[in-house]
């Protein structure tokens, strides 16, 4: 069976009243949805609480899901939905993106200095910048690269259309490879 077909079997049994399938939608989805709310919350407790009120929408809104998307693309709605509400209640600023450019040549440097690490220091650089990120910087790049999301998925998730999207992915790559190659320079720099 293939995972989409797991899930509607698990889902028509749950709402069959086989409370006991939760368990699978719970333990297949658990890492992806802790994964997405932490990129938001930057806070590991406020991340698993996150989790656990998504996981009771869920369980509670399942027989209004009529698997029209996948169910993961469902779940991330729900999960980034209730991220963005919960920072809101924090009213966490976050800084403006709607004036960055990248030149190209910054691009390829960036690139060609992650290629000549090894991939536990990719890791650990890749770590560094998406802590650095904004959340809807770091939540955009992750949907899309991490958890391998569709343009069309991540408009379903986020609810902004195709070019809000297209546009948003384009200026979190590039804060990311500015980041990147911050933070490459200043490592450089402390070796030297």
């Amino acid at each position: 069976m293939n995972r989409v077909k797991d899930d509607k079997y698990y889902i028509d049994r749950i709402v069959g009243g086989d409370v006991n399938a939760f368990s699978y939608l719970v333990d297949s989805y658990k890492g992806m949805v802790y994964s997405l709310a932490l990129k938001f919350l930057k806070n590991s407790e406020d991340a698993e609480e996150l989790a656990q009120d998504v996981f009771i929408k869920v369980f509670n809104g399942l027989t209004d899901f009529k698997f029209e998307s996948k169910f993961s693309t469902w779940l991330y709605r729900i999960t980034y939905n209730a991220a963005i509400s919960k920072l809101r209640k924090k009213q966490i600023e976050t800084r403006d993106i709607e004036n960055v450019s990248l030149p190209e040549s910054q691009v390829l440097n960036s690139y060609n200095a992650v290629n000549e690490l090894t991939k536990q220091e990719q890791v650990k650089y890749i770590k560094l910048v998406f802590e650095r990120l904004n959340e809807e910087e770091s939540v955009i790049l992750s949907l899309f690269y991490l958890q391998e999301n569709s343009i069309q998925e991540i408009c379903e998730i986020t609810g902004y259309s195709e070019s809000n999207v297209k546009v948003k992915l384009h200026r979190a790559r590039k804060i990311f490879y500015d980041e990147l190659q911050f933070i490459l320079k200043d490592e450089i720099i402390s070796i030297l």
